[in-house]
């Protein structure tokens, strides 16, 4: 008999249940769009943010040495203070591996080049541009492919980078106007034969130097294998008050939480973990823009989610008063023919109970559609199917169809059936 009740009140009241389930639907397909776009937008915030260079610096300690004597700062000789090109694989065995997307090792010198009859002093930096990295652990068979390019999107190449191994060099745009210096042309730099295997345009003070493989420079300063510093590109997880707690002065609980998580800061702190006598250091600007980029979307995304279910929650609520005020006679029958208040409430919290599933689930069908659209359109990546949000947009879609619809199941229970019929008859 009771589920006639319900099915009954179904088929009379389909337009009510129709508005109710839509209601139901829009409220839990914009919260399931905007879980599903919270839960993934800080890698894609992280990958869009790429754009500006590494997030993570790495240079010798003896250059964060600070020295004052008779109020002269005096730092110490770093010309020969240099990181290995060897040890760097190492940073590939850090606990948050995984987030290291690129590494990036640079070389400054100055060099001599001569171009026809005019020889001048200008700034060289070594790099990476496309080097294979191999795991310190021969038998995993892992390497990578790393370089400057990567971490640097924003340079514009004509021509080709140099191959590694070979005596080929890219001009800044700048530099190779002034010089006259075109693709293919060579010259004599540190006096030896080297080819213009590209130009490239920066925008910054790029364009005024050489790009050239790390192994040539070191062969110009006579140093194999010296790097001056390192710029890692690592996918990390934007401030909170917890990253800028210093590691060493938290409870060994909360260290292990902060350690576990990746912040740009403990992802450097595990960097000098295996690059001793180095300093790692986040470069704040991009790990401050994340994490502002994000707690703004993030506020933005709480503020629509929570108008939807308040939204969903006074239709639902409107959509059952008016049902309870349509069925006061059937409610005084139930009651008069013995029916309790129990009875009374379960009837109707049985029938939103059914209208929450059903909207909750096509709400997080289309819901994550939506994401997935929205991914598409704005971060150029599709956001994927999160079968994890089902129960979290079911839950949430029960409780505001519950606390909408409380206060209308509350009043039917208090009919008295003598006053209802009576005044119906």
């Amino acid at each position: 008999m009771f589920s006639r009740l319900i099915l009954e009140s179904f088929l009379r009241q389909r337009r009510r249940k129709l508005l109710a389930a839509l209601a139901i639907l829009l409220g839990t397909t914009a919260v399931t769009a905007m879980l599903a776009i919270g839960t993934s937008v800080g890698d894609k915030i992280t990958r869009e943010m790429a754009a500006y260079g590494a997030n993570i610096v790495v240079y010798p300690a003896a250059d964060a040495l600070d020295v004052e004597i008779g109020g002269v700062n005096v730092r110490p000789a770093t010309a020969g203070s240099y990181l290995r090109e060897n040890e760097l694989a190492k940073i590939k065995n850090i606990f948050w591996r995984n987030n290291v997307a690129d590494i990036s090792p640079e070389l400054p010198v100055t060099a001599s080049l001569t171009s026809g009859q005019r020889t001048v002093q200008v700034p060289a930096t070594g790099y990476w541009f496309q080097h294979t990295l191999h795991s310190t652990d021969p038998s995993s068979g892992e390497s990578w492919t790393m370089g400057a390019p990567a971490l640097h999107p924003w340079w514009k190449l004509r021509g080709a980078w140099p191959r590694e191994g070979s005596s080929e060099i890219a001009v800044g745009s700048e530099l190779a106007r002034q010089l006259q210096l075109h693709i293919g042309d060579t010259v004599l730099a540190q006096g030896q034969p080297v080819r213009v295997a590209g130009i490239v345009s920066s925008g910054d003070a790029t364009d005024r130097t050489l790009l050239v493989p790390l192994g040539l420079a070191q062969r110009w300063i006579g140093h194999p294998g010296a790097v001056r510093r390192v710029y890692v590109g690592a996918l990390t997880k934007p401030e909170d008050a917890l990253a800028r707690k210093n590691p060493d002065k938290l409870s060994p609980k909360l260290r292990d939480r902060w350690y576990c998580s990746p912040y740009a800061n403990s992802i450097a702190y595990q960097i000098q973990e295996v690059l001793p006598n180095t300093r790692a250091e986040q470069i704040r600007r991009i790990a401050q823009g994340e994490g502002t980029i994000l707690s703004r979307i993030s506020g933005l995304m709480l503020l629509v989610a929570l108008a939807a279910l308040v939204a969903a929650g006074l239709a639902v609520g409107a959509s059952m008063t008016t049902a309870i005020v349509e069925r006061r006679q059937e409610i005084g029958l139930m009651r008069a023919l013995g029916a309790t208040r129990v009875i009374i409430a379960g009837l109707f919290f049985v029938e939103i109970t059914v209208l929450a599933v059903a909207g909750g689930v096509a709400g997080y069908l289309l819901g994550s559609a939506l994401a997935h659209h929205i991914g598409d359109q704005v971060f150029g990546s599709p956001i994927a199917f999160n079968p994890a949000l089902l129960p979290a947009t079911l839950l949430l879609s029960l409780v505001v169809s519950l606390a909408g619809s409380a206060p209308s199941i509350w009043q039917a229970t208090q009919m008295e059936p003598a006053t209802v019929l009576r005044e119906e008859g």
